[in-house]
């Protein structure tokens, strides 16, 4: 049987040790499953207290992705046998929330247990490492900007795609979307617009730019520094060399089209009713083909997810980062019950007939009934799985 996921204690020349990990499934572009998240997580929790670990440095096998997002395949057959989807009618779907719901233990456990181990890597008291060549997305984009030194490379293709299936933006982004410029945060997870390298470390979801090819020279000179007990120095040291390397490969560099259309994002933006930014993005002309793909994502994408993206978003405001976990643990587990979500991995990834069937064809439909109990809790605060974040 193959191991999901890789773990090394690589030796360095002072006697340190530095936690090399290998999400290993190639195949999913490294999906991140259930098995993987009960193994890193009990692991990081191991290394934190490991004397002799000094550093952590996190990828994914192959080439094409670090992580293409969390494994909702393994999910959808929890989510298709959820009660709302089988037994309601769109007329009685109000009255169906205000029972007592049971939503699927699968759901979240898995939820639970991700946002568990992102809240981790963001916490991590050593140099936390995440190479993000290739495919982040979703839950890829969750560890890695949780890092404390995040690498991306010219391969890199960063996106939060989950209006495409019905969900919203994940992983911590009512925290990191709203640290990004203006109107930038909300564009992409209304649009789930692909990114690049310069775009990251311009949207402050990446600290460094490595060329890929330099990966092995990398992790060989981290073993050769002189770590030492006193973390901060420990993160001053590995600061300093990954800006060696970002010097040597800075002429790589993608141009950051990001950067480039961040006055008309928040242009687009600037305004308090979805209705007016769903219909201003829709309605820009340009041939630009990053902006028109954004523009077609949006249009396609369930009216549900927007909805929910734009209230999660005024929400996190301010919020801290264990609460902005809780939140969305509420949102996850409800969007696993009500249906969308379900019917969004069906068009994409089970059935790839890419003709998803939305609940509502529009933000107006959306019942008001419907987004208080998304954002009403399921838990009391003491009850939540994740009220040990702190």
């Amino acid at each position: 049987m193959i191991d999901v996921v890789i773990f090394q204690e690589v030796d360095c020349d002072n006697g340190k040790k530095i936690g090399l990990i290998t999400l290993n499934s190639p195949k999913s572009l490294n999906a991140l499953s259930s098995d993987m998240v009960a193994l890193l997580y009990p692991k990081l929790v191991a290394w934190q207290q490991q004397q002799d670990i000094a550093a952590v440095f996190l990828q994914g096998e192959g080439d094409k992705a670090f992580c293409a997002g969390g494994d909702i395949v393994h999910l959808y057959s929890a989510m298709k046998n959820s009660a709302l989807t089988k037994n309601v009618s769109t007329g009685n779907i109000a009255d169906k929330l205000n029972e007592d719901n049971k939503f699927a233990p699968e759901i979240e456990r898995y939820f639970t247990q991700e946002y568990q181990l992102d809240f981790l890597i963001h916490t991590f008291n050593k140099p936390f490492i995440v190479w993000g060549s290739g495919i982040v997305m979703g839950g890829g984009l969750g560890m890695l900007v949780g890092a404390s030194h995040r690498v991306v490379t010219e391969s890199s293709r960063i996106a939060m795609p989950e209006i495409s299936i019905g969900l919203f933006p994940d992983v911590g982004a009512s925290y990191f979307l709203n640290k990004m410029p203006s109107g930038c945060g909300l564009f992409l997870a209304l649009t789930g617009a692909s990114i690049n390298a310069a775009d990251a470390k311009y949207c402050q979801l990446a600290d460094y730019f490595v060329e890929q090819q330099h990966k092995d020279n990398l992790l060989t000179q981290l073993k050769m520094i002189n770590w030492g007990e006193t973390i901060p120095l420990n993160h001053d040291k590995t600061s300093q060399l990954l800006q060696e390397f970002e010097q040597n490969s800075v002429n790589k560099l993608p141009v950051s089209v990001l950067k480039e259309h961040q006055p008309l994002i928040g242009t687009l933006t600037n305004n308090e009713d979805l209705t007016e930014i769903l219909a201003a993005i829709l309605g820009v002309q340009t041939e630009d083909k990053w902006f028109n793909r954004a523009q077609k994502s949006l249009k396609n994408g369930s009216a549900l997810s927007a909805q929910l993206a734009f209230i999660q978003l005024n929400k996190g405001k301010g919020m801290a980062l264990a609460d902005c976990f809780r939140m969305e643990l509420d949102l996850a587990v409800k969007c696993g019950y009500f249906g969308e979500f379900s019917e969004g991995v069906r068009a994409l990834l089970i059935d790839k007939d890419n003709r998803p069937q939305w609940q509502y064809p529009s933000i107006g439909a959306i019942d008001s009934n419907v987004l208080n109990w998304f954002f009403e809790s399921s838990w009391s605060k003491a009850s939540h799985p994740l009220a040990k974040l702190s």
